[in-house]
């Protein structure tokens, strides 16, 4: 009785999130026939082991088909469960059922050589190592059987000299007509040759039957042609129908024997097909994740006290509807759900998305179970929630004179069935540990305060009885439950005032508050009416509405600085791609400078090196005398003048910055504002653009080029000189080393070169998947002798999935 109730809730719930139209949509990514009515006929795992396996699967054959060009082809696989069956039971297959086996091999082998041919897709590999395609199997059928399904000549000496035998009696029998239909042109309504049946027969005029004597096969709509066959060519025809028959028994003969070795290897056919089967449901989940945009999900451990981590969940259904029916854009919703949270009430004004965000919760809970990425932002953790139960939308049915308010107490009940009686975290484990609980307008359709002390009551059970529940309602009572226990939460769905229209975003920790007066004094309701409505609803209401405007629009504010803070972020690291791109040119241009005076001043050496050599020839030749010695220490003078680099000015000295001087940084060749003045180790603090940065005495200069005035130190007592403040570190592209879908060796490699060329700290993204790969990235940090430390980025840069190495 529980288990019909357990599977009768479920498939309502399926049918409230629209399940089936997923399927459907998942189906149109299959490659093939199977693999279509798979993911039409989806199952939803029982085991979070399936669902992990699931999900490896979609993962590797996203990482295949993203670098695989074309991607996975199931070219040739057809379904032929129904061809096996029939073999196993004697049955003798025809011509095209045998060729769609031979091709369905085929493409088989085909996939298996394409993923054994891959290294690092172990999941993929390990499900196709049982694949057996029997390429013996396959060229005897196609030795057999041609492309258009007919037994071919070849496949057996008998056959060949029936077909032999064939030829030549259509081949006599069309010479004997030919010779027939000149001789009586006169009584043939044209010069054709056709059949009926399997008998040859020419066109004769009704009128001249007499003058061709035969046999009438059949006869003109009007009754004017008879078609004949002529006495003369009757026993041919005989002759050619019963070669006709030889044939078709030979042709029996060969498609038995074919059928009989088909049989013989149907079990391994049969796992062959579901193995393919299997890996086209891979490939369309990957395809539609794709499609999707989506991430894949991580199953988090209840134990260790992880939250639930949803940024920009979109309803998967309204995407499709969006892309392919031109809709409005899909807005995304944020679900961060600590692990002590038991039950959220959304609240909010009607059509503003608080059904929405139920179904979107349910079917990515749903997605993932089954292997599918969720379409969220990463990282995507979310429970593994072993029944998702829903109750959404009216279940008001004039057959059974049910009202609004007892369908759903019928589904409420079938709910709580399947939930069981233990309570969580009780002595006793309970029946459903970890189910999901979906509640649309809970305690709706009655009298307001019985609906509302029964909503609470719900609430509370169901914080006993199942891992997250989600309900939305109208009731302002259940917003305290909240400040009653610390297993609830407030969230709504936030609505703008001044287009009185919901903005469908989700705004969390502030329950809805009641727009319908404000709504209502905007469509012009009598300003009397609405003030008398005031009266009634009581000041305490109106005191809380106040609250809840006011943490409204706080919320509004730190939203807007959080994005401006953003906007700066990004400015930063703008102006920090500048000034690193700058700081290479400059340096470039040092190096050029470098090079060329080096070029010119050997040149310069090679120049004066011949001169003087000219001048001890000019003395060797002849007796020098002490007139030719003179001339020659004048041309050697010369000489020196003409190649000796001028001695340079030295700079002017006594130039000391103040704040507020405008000076510039000579490693970068930019101006910048002195904010605080030089201490006596000779830093200072200056701005540069948006930047504060430290910078030594002697790396900055006047505008006008005075280098500056070195500090003395006096000798300083022995104390501990403060340490000079670390400089900004941001994150940019490139400190920052991805090694997503790399193996641990290669990924040391990419880290060592990062760490070599590393100038402060590195950011890792190794995500999460079997967290081999982080693991490994840790070893090698705590033995790399550079890395003083390491630890998890924070969540706005990736949180576990990333990790910040701090290099020397």
């Amino acid at each position: 009785m529980r288990l019909d109730i357990e599977a009768l809730i479920q498939a309502e719930t399926l049918e409230l999130l629209e399940w089936n139209r997923l399927c459907q949509h998942l189906s149109t990514f299959a490659a093939t026939k199977l693999g279509a009515i798979a993911s039409r006929q989806l199952q939803i795992p029982d085991f979070q082991a399936v669902s992990t396996q699931l999900l490896e699967q979609t993962k590797e054959v996203y990482q295949l088909e993203s670098r695989l060009s074309p991607s996975l082809s199931f070219e040739g696989i057809q379904d032929i469960g129904d061809s096996l069956e029939r073999a196993e039971l004697q049955g003798i297959l025809a011509g095209d059922e045998l060729l769609a086996i031979a091709t369905t091999l085929f493409g088989s082998r085909n996939l298996r050589r394409i993923i054994d041919n891959q290294e690092d897709v172990p999941i993929l590999t390990e499900l196709v190592a049982d694949l057996r395609t029997y390429p013996e199997l396959e060229q005897e059928i196609h030795r057999c059987i041609d492309e258009r399904g007919q037994v071919t000549d070849r496949a057996s000496q008998k056959l060949g000299e029936i077909r032999t035998e064939l030829r030549r009696l259509r081949s006599q029998i069309t010479q004997k007509l030919q010779n027939i239909l000149q001789a009586k042109s006169g009584a043939v309504q044209e010069q054709l040759i056709t059949q009926r049946g399997d008998r040859y027969v020419i066109p004769v005029k009704a009128t001249h039957k007499d003058a061709i004597p035969g046999i009438v096969h059949d006869t003109s709509t009007s009754g004017a042609t008879l078609y004949v066959e002529p006495n003369s060519i009757v026993p041919v025809g005989n002759q050619l129908r019963q070669a006709i028959r030889r044939e078709q028994t030979e042709e029996e003969v060969i498609r038995r024997t074919l059928t009989e070795q088909v049989a013989a290897v149907k079990p391994d056919l049969e796992r062959l097909l579901a193995i393919v089967t299997t890996l086209d449901l891979a490939t369309a989940r990957a395809r539609y994740s794709f499609w999707l945009g989506a991430n894949p999900p991580r199953f988090i451990n209840w134990e260790k006290q992880e939250s639930i981590t949803l940024r920009q969940l979109r309803h998967p259904l309204l995407v499709w509807q969006h892309q392919h029916e031109q809709s409005s854009p899909v807005i995304p919703v944020d679900l961060l759900i600590n692990p002590i949270i038991r039950v959220v009430t959304i609240t909010g004004p009607n059509t503003g998305g608080k059904t929405v965000t139920l179904k979107t919760l349910g079917l990515a809970a749903l997605m993932a179970k089954v292997g599918l990425f969720v379409p969220a932002r990463e990282p995507v953790e979310i429970p593994w929630f072993d029944q998702v139960l829903a109750d959404i939308g009216d279940e008001q049915s004039l057959q059974q004179s049910l009202s609004t308010f007892s369908g759903h107490i019928r589904r409420i009940s079938r709910i709580l069935d399947a939930l069981g009686t233990e309570e969580i975290g009780g002595d006793e484990e309970a029946i459903s540990p970890s189910s999901l609980v979906l509640l649309d307008e809970v305690g709706a359709g009655t009298d307001p305060v019985e609906g509302s002390a029964l909503a609470i009551a719900l609430l509370q059970h169901l914080a006993n009885h199942s891992r997250l529940t989600v309900a939305t309602t109208h009731f302002g009572e259940l917003k305290a439950l909240k400040y009653e226990d610390e297993r609830f939460e407030n969230a709504s769905v936030e609505f703008d005032e001044s287009t009185l229209s919901p903005t469908y975003r989700l705004l969390w920790g502030i329950p809805g508050r009641s727009n319908a007066l404000t709504i209502a004094r905007r469509l012009g309701l009598k300003l009397e009416v609405v003030e008398q409505a005031k009266t009634h609803i009581g000041g305490a209401t109106d005191e809380v509405n106040q609250v809840i405007a006011g943490l409204e629009a706080q919320r509004r504010s730190q939203e807007t600085k959080a994005a401006q803070a953003q906007k700066l972020l990004q400015q930063a690291e703008r102006l920090y791609k500048e000034v690193s791109a700058k700081a290479a040119n400059l340096e470039e241009r040092e190096r050029g400078l470098k090079a060329s005076q080096e070029a010119a001043v050997q040149q310069a050496i090679a120049q004066a090196k011949g001169e003087i050599a000219q001048v001890i020839r000019r003395l060797q030749q002849g007796t020098p005398t002490a007139q030719d010695a003179q001339q020659a220490t004048n041309a050697l003078n010369q000489i020196a003048q003409k190649f000796q680099p001028a001695t340079p000015a030295k700079p002017k000295a006594g130039f000391m910055p103040k704040v507020g001087d405008r000076i510039r940084l000579s490693q970068f060749g930019q101006t910048a504002e002195v904010l605080v003045a030089p201490d006596e180790d000779g830093d200072l603090t200056v701005r540069f653009g948006i930047m504060k940065m430290t910078v030594k005495l002697e790396d900055v200069e006047s505008l006008d080029g005075q280098k500056a005035e070195p500090i003395v130190k006096s000798k300083p007592a022995p104390a501990v000189t403060p340490a000079a403040p670390p400089a900004l570190t941001i994150r940019t592209s490139k400190n920052t080393v991805d090694l997503r879908g790399k193996r641990v060796a290669d990924a040391e490699l990419l880290l060592d070169k990062a760490i070599s060329e590393a100038l402060g700290p590195i950011w890792i993204i190794h995500g999460h998947g079997t967290g081999k790969l982080r693991q490994g990235v840790h070893t090698y940090l705590q033995q790399h002798p550079r890395v003083s430390k390491y630890e998890a980025a924070e969540q706005v840069d990736g949180g576990s999935g990333v990790t910040v190495a701090y290099v020397e």
